[in-house]
Protein backbone atom coordinates (compact mmCIF):
# COMPACT_ATOMS: atom_id res chain seq x y z
CA UNK A 1 0.00 0.00 0.00
CA UNK A 2 3.16 2.20 -0.46
CA UNK A 3 3.42 2.86 3.33
CA UNK A 4 6.19 5.20 4.45
CA UNK A 5 7.99 2.81 6.70
CA UNK A 6 8.87 5.86 9.41
CA UNK A 7 5.06 6.62 9.62
CA UNK A 8 3.78 3.08 9.74
CA UNK A 9 6.19 2.73 12.35
CA UNK A 10 5.52 5.90 14.71
CA UNK A 11 1.81 5.32 14.20
CA UNK A 12 2.20 1.65 15.32
CA UNK A 13 4.01 3.06 18.44
CA UNK A 14 1.59 5.02 18.96
CA UNK A 15 -1.61 2.04 18.78
CA UNK A 16 1.31 0.02 21.39
CA UNK A 17 1.35 2.75 23.60
CA UNK A 18 -2.56 3.16 23.81
CA UNK A 19 -2.81 -0.33 24.26
CA UNK A 20 -0.22 -0.80 26.95
CA UNK A 21 -2.59 2.25 28.56
CA UNK A 22 -5.66 -0.27 28.86
CA UNK A 23 -3.35 -2.72 30.00
CA UNK A 24 -2.06 -0.63 32.82
CA UNK A 25 -5.74 0.12 33.32
CA UNK A 26 -6.57 -3.49 33.83
CA UNK A 27 -3.93 -4.14 36.23
CA UNK A 28 -4.75 -0.98 38.44
CA UNK A 29 -8.32 -2.18 38.29
CA UNK A 30 -7.78 -5.94 39.12
CA UNK A 31 -4.41 -5.18 41.02
CA UNK A 32 -1.03 -5.42 40.49
CA UNK A 33 0.22 -8.50 42.98
CA UNK A 34 -0.79 -12.15 42.36
CA UNK A 35 0.02 -15.31 39.93
CA UNK A 36 -3.67 -14.40 38.23
CA UNK A 37 -2.63 -10.99 37.00
CA UNK A 38 0.83 -12.54 36.24
CA UNK A 39 -0.42 -15.31 34.00
CA UNK A 40 -2.97 -13.49 32.20
CA UNK A 41 -0.28 -10.68 31.07
CA UNK A 42 0.69 -12.15 28.29
CA UNK A 43 -2.57 -13.08 26.76
CA UNK A 44 -3.32 -9.47 27.26
CA UNK A 45 -0.36 -8.08 25.91
CA UNK A 46 -0.77 -10.33 22.56
CA UNK A 47 -4.40 -8.92 22.61
CA UNK A 48 -2.76 -5.04 22.58
CA UNK A 49 -0.73 -5.58 20.20
CA UNK A 50 -2.69 -7.35 18.26
CA UNK A 51 -4.82 -4.09 17.80
CA UNK A 52 -2.38 -2.00 17.47
CA UNK A 53 -0.51 -4.08 14.46
CA UNK A 54 -4.82 -3.27 13.00
CA UNK A 55 -4.52 -0.39 10.77
CA UNK A 56 -7.87 1.31 10.33
CA UNK A 57 -9.01 4.04 8.10
CA UNK A 58 -8.32 7.07 10.66
CA UNK A 59 -4.61 5.62 10.03
CA UNK A 60 -4.35 6.86 6.07
CA UNK A 61 -7.01 9.29 5.89
CA UNK A 62 -8.74 12.34 7.65
CA UNK A 63 -12.34 14.13 7.28
CA UNK A 64 -12.88 16.72 4.41
CA UNK A 65 -15.77 19.22 4.04
CA UNK A 66 -17.04 18.87 7.89
CA UNK A 67 -16.87 23.28 8.07
CA UNK A 68 -19.97 24.89 7.50
CA UNK A 69 -20.01 27.64 4.53
CA UNK A 70 -20.74 30.92 5.65
CA UNK A 71 -23.27 32.68 2.81
CA UNK A 72 -24.57 35.97 3.10
CA UNK A 73 -25.81 39.43 1.04
CA UNK A 74 -27.58 43.14 2.09
CA UNK A 75 -31.01 42.48 2.25
CA UNK A 76 -34.24 44.68 2.70
CA UNK A 77 -36.68 44.58 5.68
CA UNK A 78 -40.51 46.02 5.46
CA UNK A 79 -43.13 46.32 7.49
CA UNK A 80 -41.50 48.25 10.35
CA UNK A 81 -44.00 50.72 12.39
CA UNK A 82 -42.10 53.27 11.76
CA UNK A 83 -38.81 52.00 13.15
CA UNK A 84 -36.64 51.88 10.08
CA UNK A 85 -34.20 54.21 8.26
CA UNK A 86 -32.76 55.73 4.69
CA UNK A 87 -29.11 53.92 4.65
CA UNK A 88 -26.24 55.88 4.03
CA UNK A 89 -24.74 55.39 0.76
CA UNK A 90 -22.12 52.81 1.25
CA UNK A 91 -20.98 49.31 -0.44
CA UNK A 92 -23.97 47.62 1.17
CA UNK A 93 -26.29 50.40 -0.34
CA UNK A 94 -25.04 49.80 -3.53
CA UNK A 95 -25.18 46.18 -3.79
CA UNK A 96 -28.87 46.00 -2.50
CA UNK A 97 -29.81 48.91 -5.15
CA UNK A 98 -28.29 46.78 -7.87
CA UNK A 99 -30.78 43.77 -6.65
CA UNK A 100 -33.63 46.10 -6.56
CA UNK A 101 -33.00 47.02 -9.57
CA UNK A 102 -32.30 43.81 -11.18
CA UNK A 103 -35.84 42.69 -9.89
CA UNK A 104 -37.18 45.52 -11.65
CA UNK A 105 -38.58 47.64 -7.84
CA UNK A 106 -39.66 50.77 -9.44
CA UNK A 107 -38.27 54.28 -6.92
CA UNK A 108 -35.92 51.82 -4.88
CA UNK A 109 -34.49 55.16 -3.74
CA UNK A 110 -37.82 55.85 -2.68
CA UNK A 111 -38.07 52.68 -0.87
CA UNK A 112 -34.95 52.77 0.84
CA UNK A 113 -35.85 56.43 2.65
CA UNK A 114 -39.07 55.19 3.76
CA UNK A 115 -39.01 54.74 7.84
CA UNK A 116 -40.63 51.04 7.30
CA UNK A 117 -37.86 49.49 5.72
CA UNK A 118 -34.55 49.08 6.87
CA UNK A 119 -31.44 47.50 5.03
CA UNK A 120 -29.76 44.37 6.84
CA UNK A 121 -26.89 42.26 6.60
CA UNK A 122 -28.31 38.58 6.21
CA UNK A 123 -25.81 35.85 6.49
CA UNK A 124 -26.66 31.57 7.21
CA UNK A 125 -24.45 28.73 7.55
CA UNK A 126 -24.50 25.84 5.12
CA UNK A 127 -23.99 22.75 7.31
CA UNK A 128 -21.67 19.73 6.24
CA UNK A 129 -23.91 17.58 4.10
CA UNK A 130 -26.96 19.99 3.77
CA UNK A 131 -28.25 18.74 0.49
CA UNK A 132 -30.28 20.95 -2.41
CA UNK A 133 -33.85 22.01 -0.95
CA UNK A 134 -32.53 21.44 2.74
CA UNK A 135 -33.86 24.32 5.10
CA UNK A 136 -31.01 26.53 7.54
CA UNK A 137 -31.79 29.44 9.90
CA UNK A 138 -31.00 32.78 9.18
CA UNK A 139 -29.36 35.84 10.79
CA UNK A 140 -30.20 39.50 10.24
CA UNK A 141 -28.81 42.07 11.35
CA UNK A 142 -28.61 45.80 11.21
CA UNK A 143 -25.46 47.44 9.89
CA UNK A 144 -23.67 49.84 12.24
CA UNK A 145 -24.11 52.82 10.35
CA UNK A 146 -28.03 52.82 9.99
CA UNK A 147 -30.19 54.67 12.25
CA UNK A 148 -32.42 51.76 12.62
CA UNK A 149 -33.93 51.39 16.15
CA UNK A 150 -36.04 48.35 15.80
CA UNK A 151 -36.64 45.75 13.53
CA UNK A 152 -39.92 43.73 15.29
CA UNK A 153 -42.36 42.94 13.13
CA UNK A 154 -40.52 42.87 9.74
CA UNK A 155 -40.39 40.89 6.70
CA UNK A 156 -37.38 39.87 5.43
CA UNK A 157 -37.57 40.13 1.55
CA UNK A 158 -36.82 37.39 -0.86
CA UNK A 159 -32.30 37.60 -0.74
CA UNK A 160 -30.55 35.48 -2.76
CA UNK A 161 -27.25 34.37 -0.77
CA UNK A 162 -23.76 33.42 -1.63
CA UNK A 163 -20.07 33.45 0.03
CA UNK A 164 -18.33 36.14 -0.51
CA UNK A 165 -14.34 37.12 -0.40
CA UNK A 166 -11.96 40.63 0.08
CA UNK A 167 -9.65 40.03 -3.48
CA UNK A 168 -7.80 42.65 -2.99
CA UNK A 169 -9.51 45.99 -2.16
CA UNK A 170 -12.58 44.82 -3.56
CA UNK A 171 -15.26 42.54 -1.95
CA UNK A 172 -16.42 39.72 -4.49
CA UNK A 173 -19.43 37.62 -4.07
CA UNK A 174 -19.61 33.94 -5.86
CA UNK A 175 -22.55 31.61 -6.82
CA UNK A 176 -25.65 32.20 -5.36
CA UNK A 177 -26.34 29.18 -2.93
CA UNK A 178 -29.25 29.90 -1.09
CA UNK A 179 -32.73 32.27 -1.06
CA UNK A 180 -34.17 33.43 2.02
CA UNK A 181 -36.93 35.00 2.79
CA UNK A 182 -39.73 35.08 5.98
CA UNK A 183 -41.08 37.12 9.27
CA UNK A 184 -38.25 38.57 11.52
CA UNK A 185 -38.30 37.11 15.07
CA UNK A 186 -36.34 39.12 17.38
CA UNK A 187 -35.13 37.55 20.32
CA UNK A 188 -38.10 36.73 22.15
CA UNK A 189 -35.82 36.62 25.61
CA UNK A 190 -34.43 40.22 25.16
CA UNK A 191 -38.24 41.43 24.73
CA UNK A 192 -38.92 43.64 27.48
CA UNK A 193 -35.02 44.72 28.21
CA UNK A 194 -33.14 47.46 28.06
CA UNK A 195 -30.21 46.00 25.47
CA UNK A 196 -31.20 48.51 22.48
CA UNK A 197 -28.80 46.19 20.29
CA UNK A 198 -31.04 43.23 20.79
CA UNK A 199 -33.42 44.42 18.67
CA UNK A 200 -31.19 45.11 15.94
CA UNK A 201 -30.65 41.15 15.75
CA UNK A 202 -33.11 38.90 14.12
CA UNK A 203 -33.33 35.29 13.21
CA UNK A 204 -35.82 33.94 10.64
CA UNK A 205 -36.09 30.20 11.63
CA UNK A 206 -35.52 27.71 8.76
CA UNK A 207 -36.15 30.61 6.56
CA UNK A 208 -33.30 29.79 4.24
CA UNK A 209 -33.25 26.85 1.09
CA UNK A 210 -30.06 25.57 0.17
CA UNK A 211 -29.66 25.72 -3.72
CA UNK A 212 -26.73 23.31 -3.39
CA UNK A 213 -25.78 19.93 -1.70
CA UNK A 214 -22.43 19.79 -0.12
CA UNK A 215 -20.80 16.42 0.14
CA UNK A 216 -18.26 15.04 2.54
CA UNK A 217 -15.28 12.85 2.37
CA UNK A 218 -12.42 11.47 3.29
CA UNK A 219 -8.50 12.85 2.22
CA UNK A 220 -5.88 10.77 2.62
CA UNK A 221 -2.68 12.15 3.86
CA UNK A 222 0.14 12.78 1.34
CA UNK A 223 2.20 9.84 1.96
CA UNK A 224 -0.53 7.74 1.39
CA UNK A 225 -2.33 8.59 -1.66
CA UNK A 226 -2.42 6.10 -4.67
CA UNK A 227 -5.10 4.58 -6.44
CA UNK A 228 -5.06 1.26 -5.00
CA UNK A 229 -5.80 2.69 -1.11
CA UNK A 230 -8.34 4.94 -2.50
CA UNK A 231 -10.13 1.92 -4.00
CA UNK A 232 -9.47 -0.79 -0.82
CA UNK A 233 -10.47 1.99 1.42
CA UNK A 234 -13.69 2.52 -0.25
CA UNK A 235 -14.29 -1.14 -0.73
CA UNK A 236 -14.30 -2.02 3.73
CA UNK A 237 -16.19 1.30 3.88
CA UNK A 238 -18.77 0.07 1.30
CA UNK A 239 -18.88 -3.28 3.07
CA UNK A 240 -19.95 -2.04 6.04
CA UNK A 241 -22.66 1.10 5.28
CA UNK A 242 -24.89 1.30 2.44
CA UNK A 243 -27.31 3.38 1.94
CA UNK A 244 -30.57 4.03 -1.07
CA UNK A 245 -29.98 6.41 -3.92
CA UNK A 246 -32.53 7.32 -6.44
CA UNK A 247 -34.31 3.93 -5.14
CA UNK A 248 -30.86 1.95 -5.73
CA UNK A 249 -29.07 0.12 -2.85
CA UNK A 250 -25.38 1.02 -3.02
CA UNK A 251 -22.26 1.49 -0.82
CA UNK A 252 -21.63 4.86 0.62
CA UNK A 253 -18.00 5.67 -0.68
CA UNK A 254 -17.15 6.77 -3.93
CA UNK A 255 -13.35 6.72 -4.24
CA UNK A 256 -12.84 10.04 -6.87
CA UNK A 257 -8.98 10.16 -6.82
CA UNK A 258 -6.28 8.87 -5.14
CA UNK A 259 -6.72 10.97 -2.57
CA UNK A 260 -10.10 11.95 -2.01
CA UNK A 261 -13.07 9.69 -1.45
CA UNK A 262 -16.84 11.18 -1.28
CA UNK A 263 -19.03 9.25 1.04
CA UNK A 264 -22.82 9.71 1.11
CA UNK A 265 -24.15 10.01 4.79
CA UNK A 266 -26.91 6.99 5.77
CA UNK A 267 -29.98 8.22 7.23
CA UNK A 268 -29.21 6.61 10.51
CA UNK A 269 -26.43 9.35 10.85
CA UNK A 270 -27.98 12.63 9.71
CA UNK A 271 -28.33 14.02 12.67
CA UNK A 272 -25.06 12.77 13.91
CA UNK A 273 -22.38 13.53 11.48
CA UNK A 274 -19.45 13.81 14.13
CA UNK A 275 -20.35 10.27 14.88
CA UNK A 276 -20.22 8.60 11.26
CA UNK A 277 -17.21 10.29 10.59
CA UNK A 278 -15.65 8.71 13.94
CA UNK A 279 -16.83 4.98 13.15
CA UNK A 280 -15.86 5.09 9.20
CA UNK A 281 -12.65 5.87 10.51
CA UNK A 282 -12.66 2.96 13.01
CA UNK A 283 -12.74 0.59 10.07
CA UNK A 284 -10.21 -1.59 9.60
CA UNK A 285 -8.38 -1.59 6.46
CA UNK A 286 -5.78 -4.65 7.47
CA UNK A 287 -5.87 -6.91 10.06
CA UNK A 288 -3.62 -9.87 10.74
CA UNK A 289 -4.40 -13.46 10.17
CA UNK A 290 -7.31 -14.68 12.46
CA UNK A 291 -7.51 -10.83 13.77
CA UNK A 292 -11.33 -10.32 13.63
CA UNK A 293 -11.96 -13.17 16.87
CA UNK A 294 -8.85 -11.73 18.90
CA UNK A 295 -10.12 -7.62 18.12
CA UNK A 296 -13.27 -8.57 19.22
CA UNK A 297 -12.35 -9.99 22.82
CA UNK A 298 -9.26 -7.48 23.01
CA UNK A 299 -12.64 -4.91 21.95
CA UNK A 300 -15.13 -7.04 25.16
CA UNK A 301 -12.35 -6.03 27.84
CA UNK A 302 -12.01 -2.69 27.14
CA UNK A 303 -15.66 -2.28 26.63
CA UNK A 304 -15.44 -3.60 30.26
CA UNK A 305 -13.83 -0.47 31.55
CA UNK A 306 -15.47 2.85 32.15
CA UNK A 307 -12.36 4.58 31.05
CA UNK A 308 -11.59 2.78 27.69
CA UNK A 309 -15.65 1.67 26.82
CA UNK A 310 -16.65 4.83 24.92
CA UNK A 311 -13.65 4.07 22.09
CA UNK A 312 -14.46 0.01 22.59
CA UNK A 313 -17.87 0.59 21.38
CA UNK A 314 -16.60 3.23 18.68
CA UNK A 315 -15.05 0.44 17.45
CA UNK A 316 -17.44 -2.44 17.74
CA UNK A 317 -19.89 -0.37 15.94
CA UNK A 318 -17.50 -0.35 13.10
CA UNK A 319 -17.22 -4.15 12.72
CA UNK A 320 -21.02 -3.83 12.72
CA UNK A 321 -23.34 -6.65 13.01
CA UNK A 322 -20.40 -8.95 14.24
CA UNK A 323 -19.91 -7.08 17.38
CA UNK A 324 -23.69 -6.91 18.52
CA UNK A 325 -23.49 -10.11 20.68
CA UNK A 326 -20.39 -8.27 22.41
CA UNK A 327 -22.65 -4.80 22.67
CA UNK A 328 -25.48 -6.86 24.10
CA UNK A 329 -23.73 -8.30 26.97
CA UNK A 330 -22.21 -4.73 28.04
CA UNK A 331 -25.82 -4.01 28.97
CA UNK A 332 -26.20 -5.87 31.77
CA UNK A 333 -23.18 -4.08 33.53
CA UNK A 334 -23.58 -2.66 36.50
CA UNK A 335 -21.91 0.43 35.52
CA UNK A 336 -23.91 3.59 33.76
CA UNK A 337 -21.46 4.70 31.80
CA UNK A 338 -20.80 1.54 30.04
CA UNK A 339 -24.69 0.55 29.75
CA UNK A 340 -24.42 4.19 27.81
CA UNK A 341 -22.05 3.44 25.63
CA UNK A 342 -23.00 -0.22 24.41
CA UNK A 343 -26.41 1.38 23.84
CA UNK A 344 -25.30 4.20 21.79
CA UNK A 345 -23.78 1.78 19.51
CA UNK A 346 -26.64 -0.96 19.33
CA UNK A 347 -28.80 1.82 18.60
CA UNK A 348 -27.12 2.78 15.15
CA UNK A 349 -26.76 -0.85 14.26
CA UNK A 350 -30.65 -0.76 14.48
CA UNK A 351 -30.75 -3.30 17.99
CA UNK A 352 -33.78 -1.82 19.53
CA UNK A 353 -32.99 -3.79 22.44
CA UNK A 354 -30.76 0.18 23.46
CA UNK A 355 -34.18 1.79 23.76
CA UNK A 356 -34.70 1.54 27.57
CA UNK A 357 -30.88 1.58 28.25
CA UNK A 358 -31.05 5.01 26.29
CA UNK A 359 -34.29 6.34 27.97
CA UNK A 360 -32.27 5.62 31.16
CA UNK A 361 -29.26 7.54 30.30
CA UNK A 362 -31.14 10.21 28.86
CA UNK A 363 -32.61 10.33 33.11
CA UNK A 364 -30.24 10.17 34.80
CA UNK A 365 -27.18 11.24 32.97
CA UNK A 366 -27.23 14.49 31.87
CA UNK A 367 -23.80 15.05 30.10
CA UNK A 368 -25.21 11.52 28.10
CA UNK A 369 -28.51 13.42 27.37
CA UNK A 370 -27.55 15.04 23.83
CA UNK A 371 -26.13 11.57 22.66
CA UNK A 372 -28.88 9.33 23.97
CA UNK A 373 -31.91 10.86 23.10
CA UNK A 374 -29.79 11.35 19.63
CA UNK A 375 -29.56 7.72 19.46
CA UNK A 376 -33.39 7.14 20.59
CA UNK A 377 -34.28 8.99 17.41
CA UNK A 378 -32.43 6.27 14.98
CA UNK A 379 -35.03 3.16 16.47
CA UNK A 380 -38.10 3.32 14.18
CA UNK A 381 -39.88 0.49 16.06
CA UNK A 382 -42.02 -0.08 19.16
CA UNK A 383 -38.96 0.09 21.70
CA UNK A 384 -37.66 3.23 20.27
CA UNK A 385 -41.34 4.77 20.19
CA UNK A 386 -41.93 3.25 23.59
CA UNK A 387 -39.21 4.84 25.08
CA UNK A 388 -40.02 7.81 23.54
CA UNK A 389 -42.81 8.35 24.73
CA UNK A 390 -41.77 7.65 28.11
CA UNK A 391 -39.66 10.71 28.43
CA UNK A 392 -42.54 13.07 27.65
CA UNK A 393 -43.88 12.86 31.10
CA UNK A 394 -40.17 14.35 32.52
CA UNK A 395 -39.68 17.46 34.40
CA UNK A 396 -37.12 17.94 31.98
CA UNK A 397 -37.57 20.52 28.82
CA UNK A 398 -34.68 19.27 27.44
CA UNK A 399 -35.59 15.72 27.66
CA UNK A 400 -39.32 16.36 26.53
CA UNK A 401 -38.88 18.52 24.23
CA UNK A 402 -36.02 15.96 22.97
CA UNK A 403 -38.72 13.09 23.12
CA UNK A 404 -40.85 14.75 20.90
CA UNK A 405 -38.51 15.52 18.42
CA UNK A 406 -37.18 12.20 18.15
CA UNK A 407 -40.86 11.17 17.99
CA UNK A 408 -41.51 13.74 15.09
CA UNK A 409 -38.34 12.55 12.96
CA UNK A 410 -39.78 9.32 13.26
CA UNK A 411 -42.98 9.91 12.24
CA UNK A 412 -44.47 13.22 11.66
CA UNK A 413 -47.43 12.11 10.60
CA UNK A 414 -48.03 9.80 13.80
CA UNK A 415 -51.16 11.63 15.62
CA UNK A 416 -49.35 11.98 18.72
CA UNK A 417 -46.94 14.72 17.35
CA UNK A 418 -48.52 15.63 13.83
CA UNK A 419 -50.00 18.37 14.88
CA UNK A 420 -51.89 21.37 12.95
CA UNK A 421 -50.15 23.44 10.37
CA UNK A 422 -51.45 26.92 11.16
CA UNK A 423 -50.83 28.75 7.17
CA UNK A 424 -47.72 30.07 6.60
CA UNK A 425 -47.05 31.34 9.89
CA UNK A 426 -46.19 27.74 11.94
CA UNK A 427 -47.27 24.43 13.31
CA UNK A 428 -48.53 23.87 16.26
CA UNK A 429 -48.23 20.35 18.22
CA UNK A 430 -50.46 19.94 21.18
CA UNK A 431 -49.60 17.06 23.19
CA UNK A 432 -52.12 14.62 25.37
CA UNK A 433 -49.41 13.75 27.84
CA UNK A 434 -49.14 13.90 31.82
CA UNK A 435 -46.77 15.98 33.67
CA UNK A 436 -46.16 19.39 34.44
CA UNK A 437 -47.55 21.81 31.42
CA UNK A 438 -45.18 23.15 29.21
CA UNK A 439 -45.04 25.28 26.33
CA UNK A 440 -42.09 24.77 24.13
CA UNK A 441 -41.02 27.73 21.33
CA UNK A 442 -38.21 27.56 18.50
CA UNK A 443 -35.96 29.99 17.42
CA UNK A 444 -34.17 27.91 14.92
CA UNK A 445 -34.58 25.08 12.83
CA UNK A 446 -38.28 25.66 11.59
CA UNK A 447 -41.25 28.33 13.25
CA UNK A 448 -43.21 25.30 15.72
CA UNK A 449 -44.60 25.54 19.37
CA UNK A 450 -45.26 22.64 20.91
CA UNK A 451 -47.71 22.38 24.16
CA UNK A 452 -47.10 19.34 26.35
CA UNK A 453 -50.78 18.70 28.07
CA UNK A 454 -53.84 20.08 27.16
CA UNK A 455 -54.69 22.51 29.43
CA UNK A 456 -52.77 25.99 29.53
CA UNK A 457 -55.39 28.16 30.85
CA UNK A 458 -54.56 32.04 30.15
CA UNK A 459 -54.89 34.52 33.34
CA UNK A 460 -57.75 36.81 33.47
CA UNK A 461 -56.99 40.60 33.13
CA UNK A 462 -54.29 39.92 30.56
CA UNK A 463 -53.89 43.05 27.56
CA UNK A 464 -50.71 41.48 25.35
CA UNK A 465 -49.44 42.44 21.86
CA UNK A 466 -49.01 39.98 19.19
CA UNK A 467 -46.85 42.04 16.81
CA UNK A 468 -47.66 45.72 15.83
CA UNK A 469 -51.34 45.45 14.86
CA UNK A 470 -52.68 42.56 17.04
CA UNK A 471 -53.97 42.91 20.56
CA UNK A 472 -55.35 39.72 22.65
CA UNK A 473 -57.58 41.01 26.26
CA UNK A 474 -58.56 38.58 29.05
CA UNK A 475 -61.92 38.59 30.43
CA UNK A 476 -62.54 35.98 32.88
CA UNK A 477 -62.98 32.64 30.54
CA UNK A 478 -63.16 34.74 27.43
CA UNK A 479 -60.43 35.98 25.25
CA UNK A 480 -61.02 38.90 22.32
CA UNK A 481 -58.70 38.94 20.20
CA UNK A 482 -58.58 41.91 17.63
CA UNK A 483 -56.25 43.72 14.69
CA UNK A 484 -56.82 47.12 14.61
CA UNK A 485 -55.19 48.21 10.86
CA UNK A 486 -54.89 51.92 9.23
CA UNK A 487 -57.00 51.99 6.44
CA UNK A 488 -58.88 48.67 7.17
CA UNK A 489 -61.84 47.78 9.38
CA UNK A 490 -60.71 46.36 12.49
CA UNK A 491 -60.97 42.35 12.92
CA UNK A 492 -62.15 40.73 16.27
CA UNK A 493 -62.14 36.84 17.09
CA UNK A 494 -63.74 35.78 20.71
CA UNK A 495 -62.43 32.22 22.06
CA UNK A 496 -61.70 30.75 25.05
CA UNK A 497 -58.97 31.62 27.35
CA UNK A 498 -57.03 29.06 26.38
CA UNK A 499 -53.58 29.30 25.15
CA UNK A 500 -54.21 26.89 22.14
CA UNK A 501 -57.55 28.63 21.05
CA UNK A 502 -55.60 32.40 21.13
CA UNK A 503 -52.70 30.79 18.84
CA UNK A 504 -55.43 30.46 16.59
CA UNK A 505 -56.94 33.18 16.42
CA UNK A 506 -53.52 35.02 16.06
CA UNK A 507 -52.98 33.18 12.95
CA UNK A 508 -56.36 33.41 11.52
CA UNK A 509 -56.05 37.35 11.83
CA UNK A 510 -52.77 37.52 9.81
CA UNK A 511 -50.50 37.33 12.78
CA UNK A 512 -47.20 35.48 11.76
CA UNK A 513 -44.60 33.09 14.10
CA UNK A 514 -43.10 36.44 15.80
CA UNK A 515 -46.12 37.72 16.82
CA UNK A 516 -47.53 34.40 18.74
CA UNK A 517 -44.24 33.94 20.34
CA UNK A 518 -44.49 37.73 21.36
CA UNK A 519 -47.76 36.90 22.66
CA UNK A 520 -46.15 34.07 24.82
CA UNK A 521 -43.19 36.15 25.87
CA UNK A 522 -45.74 38.77 27.30
CA UNK A 523 -48.02 36.45 29.10
CA UNK A 524 -45.20 34.29 30.86
CA UNK A 525 -43.89 38.33 32.18
CA UNK A 526 -47.45 39.15 33.20
CA UNK A 527 -47.97 35.43 35.01
CA UNK A 528 -51.06 35.12 33.18
CA UNK A 529 -49.54 31.79 31.38
CA UNK A 530 -49.39 29.49 34.57
CA UNK A 531 -47.27 26.85 32.45
CA UNK A 532 -43.90 27.29 32.25
CA UNK A 533 -42.59 28.64 28.94
CA UNK A 534 -39.39 27.52 27.21
CA UNK A 535 -37.05 28.34 24.07
CA UNK A 536 -34.49 26.30 22.12
CA UNK A 537 -34.79 23.14 25.11
CA UNK A 538 -32.22 21.38 22.90
CA UNK A 539 -29.73 18.99 24.98
CA UNK A 540 -25.96 19.99 24.26
CA UNK A 541 -22.50 19.36 25.39
CA UNK A 542 -21.84 22.27 27.16
CA UNK A 543 -18.03 21.20 28.18
CA UNK A 544 -18.51 21.73 31.90
CA UNK A 545 -18.25 17.81 32.65
CA UNK A 546 -17.72 14.71 30.45
CA UNK A 547 -20.03 11.67 31.13
CA UNK A 548 -17.72 10.25 32.58
CA UNK A 549 -16.60 12.55 35.38
CA UNK A 550 -20.38 12.57 36.32
CA UNK A 551 -21.06 9.03 35.91
CA UNK A 552 -17.91 9.01 38.56
CA UNK A 553 -19.35 11.61 40.82
CA UNK A 554 -22.58 10.41 40.96
CA UNK A 555 -21.12 6.71 41.65
CA UNK A 556 -20.37 4.66 38.66
CA UNK A 557 -23.74 2.20 39.65
CA UNK A 558 -26.74 4.85 39.04
CA UNK A 559 -29.29 2.27 39.52
CA UNK A 560 -31.83 2.50 36.43
CA UNK A 561 -34.96 3.92 38.68
CA UNK A 562 -32.74 6.98 39.60
CA UNK A 563 -34.60 10.23 37.88
CA UNK A 564 -31.97 13.09 37.67
CA UNK A 565 -35.08 15.05 36.38
CA UNK A 566 -36.51 15.67 39.92
CA UNK A 567 -32.92 17.94 40.92
CA UNK A 568 -31.97 19.22 37.33
CA UNK A 569 -31.95 22.80 36.51
CA UNK A 570 -35.11 21.96 34.24
CA UNK A 571 -36.90 20.94 37.56
CA UNK A 572 -36.29 24.08 39.87
CA UNK A 573 -36.94 26.36 36.88
CA UNK A 574 -40.12 28.94 37.65
CA UNK A 575 -42.84 28.96 35.22
CA UNK A 576 -41.48 31.67 33.25
CA UNK A 577 -39.73 32.22 30.03
CA UNK A 578 -36.41 30.12 30.05
CA UNK A 579 -33.97 29.64 27.08
CA UNK A 580 -31.97 26.97 28.77
CA UNK A 581 -33.00 23.22 29.48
Amino acid sequence: MNDDPKTVSGRQSQRRAAAHVWVAICVAVTGCAGPAIRSQSPEIEALASLEADTKLIGDYAAPWGLSSQRIERAALVTGLAGTGSDPPPNAQRQSLMADMQARGVVEPNGLLASTSTSLVWVHGYLRPGIRRGDRFDIHVEVPPDTETSSLAGGWLMETRLSEMAVLGSRVRDGHVQGVSEGPLLVDPVSIGTLDPVSKLRAKVPGGGVSLVSRPIGLILTPEHRSVGLSKRIGDCINRRFHTVIRGAKRGVATPKTDRYIELEIPSVYVDNLPRYIRVVRSIAVAEPPGGRHARLQLLERQLAEPVTAPAAAIRLEAIGKEAVPTLRGALASKDAEIRFAAAEALAYLGESVAATHLAEAATNLRTARPAALAALGTIDDANGLDSLRSLLTSTSAETRYGAFRGLWKIDPTSPLVRGDRLGDACTLHVLDVQGPPLVHATRSRRPEIVLFGTEHPIGDGLRAEAGSSIVVVVDGPMAIVSRFTAGDPDQQIETTARLEAIIHAIVELGGTYPDVVQFLQQASSHRALVSRLAFDAVAEEDGRMSIHEEASSRGRAIPADSDLDESDDDATAAPSTDESS
